[in-house]
């Protein structure tokens, strides 16, 4: 179980500076460690530990009141990582905003893996989700939930994506992002071209896609490529790999990324036999 409780009785204590303020600075970047918020992100992180997913929580905030709920939790939680406590109007005072979720934790990702050992690390049933310069973290967590809710194996992203480490992409995933294997990359040329070596369908997702997402043939190894909003995947890619939509009434230029991803990964899940 987690540490013994420290209850802190002023803002400015320095053993929690790394909460401070958070809204203005995000801890992402900064030497591996993320801000995890509110009570479903914690239960996520102590599955990540518990499962030796790559993260692990190095300190624990928690509104007094909320204390005694968050018991189950927090044995999961190894017993050096301290958890503080504090009443509402200091624990608000040090997040720099009204924190009525009352949970914070500051964690830290081990070394990450590479889009190469990710890849070779999947097995030969798989579903993988690649993402090409997604730069809202709001999209970023929602693409982290539905490949989760799906039955995806992993996610790679390419190197102008966002970092899905940032709080609010967390927060959005329902903490998908602390249990769903991921890796980033740099070129979204060389990430595609790895998943081809790795005999993996490779299927781009576009309004003008050619194929009805339904129609996609069934094959032991799919991927699902998802770009920007806007402009979306570039030609180079388009013109190089199978290219897929969702059907949809006219009118309507596209669908929002996450949700366009959330209905491809329905169908490919559905026609692997991962859900039904």
């Amino acid at each position: 179980m987690a540490g013994e409780v420290i209850r802190i009785t002023e803002s400015e204590d320095p053993r929690i500076a790394a909460f401070r303020s958070i809204r203005e600075r995000d801890l992402v970047g900064r030497e591996g460690r993320f801000v995890a918020e509110g009570t479903v992100v914690l239960r996520m992180l102590a599955q990540a530990h518990v499962r030796e997913r790559g993260f692990r929580a190095e300190a624990i905030l928690i509104l007094e009141n909320r204390l005694a709920g968050l018991a189950a939790i927090l044995a999961d939680i190894p017993a050096d990582v301290p958890v503080y406590v504090a009443e509402k109007s200091i624990f608000n005072g040090i997040a720099g905003f009204d924190m009525h979720r009352g949970v914070l934790a500051i964690g830290r990702r081990d070394e990450p893996p590479s889009i190469e050992a990710l890849i070779a690390s999947l097995p030969a049933d798989s579903l993988v989700l690649a993402a090409c310069g997604i730069s809202n973290h709001d999209n970023m967590g929602a693409l982290f939930r539905n490949a989760a809710a799906f039955g995806v194996d992993a996610i790679l992203l390419d190197e102008t994506c966002c970092d899905p480490l940032y709080r609010k992409a967390i927060r959005v995933s329902v903490g998908s992002v602390l249990n769903l294997p991921y890796a980033r990359g740099e070129g979204a040329r060389d990430l595609l071209q790895g998943l081809t070596d790795a005999g993996f369908a490779i299927w781009a997702l576009s309004p003008r896609g050619e194929t009805a997402i339904g129609q996609i043939a069934p094959s032991a190894r799919l991927a699902l490529v998802a770009g920007t909003e806007g402009e979306g995947l570039p030609g180079t890619i388009l013109s190089q790999f199978h290219t897929a939509r969702v059907p949809q009434a006219p009118g309507l230029d596209s669908l929002n990324v996450a949700t366009a991803c959330g209905i491809a990964l329905y169908q490919m899940a559905l026609s692997k036999g991962r859900i039904g």
